[in-house]
């Protein structure tokens, strides 16, 4: 039996949960290999870290710009009314 078929078996005994659980490694697998080396590597461990992290790659492999700190302020500050400075 081939990787595949291997990996496939296994898969149909585990629970929905572990299924899932092995979905959100093989995301993480992938972000390992497709980021930059000099990039820290984060792995979520709470369900919800790793939904936000899931939505995360979901939006940078579709080519979405994520807003550095700045950016971020300043777009809240244009959606609260303005921002001005004193």
């Amino acid at each position: 039996m081939g990787k595949e078929e291997d990996l496939l078996s296994n898969w149909r005994e585990l629970t929905p949960e572990k299924q899932q659980k092995v979905l959100e490694y093989v995301e993480t697998l992938k972000f390992e290999s497709a980021s930059i080396a000099s990039e820290p590597i984060y792995i979520p461990k709470t369900p919800l870290a790793k939904k936000l992290w899931a939505i995360r790659q979901e939006a940078i492999a579709s080519g979405m710009k994520l807003l550095d700190s700045s950016e971020v302020e300043k777009e809240l500050a244009e959606r609260r009314g303005g921002y001005r400075d004193s």
